[in-house]
């Protein structure tokens, strides 16, 4: 459960965000079908001392295998790059069998927060499980190995997702579907049309009354509550080996 928003009520608003409230709910419906909820918090990098995430330093563009699955770029310590987050959000992704983001709009794009998740998330689609493989960082190894042919390994395959996107007056939709292109290239499978939610909250209205166009909204409520339930529909057909997946076997021709 990835709620995506950078607000929160321990940063300098002193107010909890739309999408905190809404990740919960939805997170109490996957509670109400039994599920494990692991809440993934990324206000944090703007509430909490020393909490980071570190950019992607494009490995992958010099050879697939140079970018390794977990990343292994950090720690960097005579950079002081060190204590990222990302060493522990990768096992939540290993883990989950479902994944559901919540996140606003923030000037057209997903806030930078969850964009820094993403980027580091590269080495999950085609990245490589063996530093040794590459000598750690050597380049001329790296590729080497990929010329001789590399497999392009999603290491996130087949896990089930949905979205909830809002926004105050435009993209949300451009939002939403960035987000589920991202998802559908590693290899994670949505969870039904109905997952895939995009709404408005207040439109063209005052932001300082935006909580109480949210209180409003309560049919929005109930549709973030059905992606929650379609997840876990989803969730339980592919534990169960019913989950259908058209075309998990074919290999595409143009991996990358």
């Amino acid at each position: 459960m990835i709620c995506a928003a950078a607000r929160n009520d321990g940063t300098c608003p002193g107010e909890i965000s739309k999408t905190y409230r809404l990740a919960r709910h939805a997170a109490s419906i996957f509670e109400q079908a039994s599920a494990d909820v692991d809440f993934l918090d990324l206000s944090y990098l703007s509430s909490e001392y020393g909490r980071k995430i570190h950019p992607c330093k494009a490995c992958v563009s010099t050879a697939m295998p140079l970018c390794h699955w977990p990343c292994s770029c950090y720690p960097n310590h005579s950079l002081g790059q060190a204590d990222d987050w990302m060493a522990e959000i990768y096992p939540k992704w290993v883990a989950a069998h479902g994944i559901l983001v919540v996140a606003p709009v923030y000037w057209y794009q997903v806030p930078s927060g969850l964009k820094l998740m993403m980027d580091r998330l590269v080495c999950a689609d085609g990245g490589n499980p063996d530093p040794t493989s590459t000598a750690g960082k050597d380049a001329a190894k790296a590729k080497a190995i990929e010329l001789a042919g590399w497999p392009y390994p999603k290491h996130l395959a087949g896990r089930s997702y949905g979205l909830v996107v809002h926004g105050d007056v435009a993209a949300a939709e451009s939002v939403r579907r960035s987000l589920a292109d991202w998802l559908d290239w590693m290899g994670l499978v949505a969870a039904g049309s109905i997952s895939l939610l995009d709404r408005y909250i207040g439109y063209y209205e005052p932001y300082a009354t935006s909580h109480d166009d949210l209180d409003k909204e309560t049919a929005l409520f109930e549709e973030v509550a059905n992606v929650a339930r379609a997840i876990s529909e989803a969730i339980r057909d592919q534990r169960q080996g019913r989950l259908s997946q058209p075309g998990k076997k074919l290999k595409t021709p143009r991996p990358k």
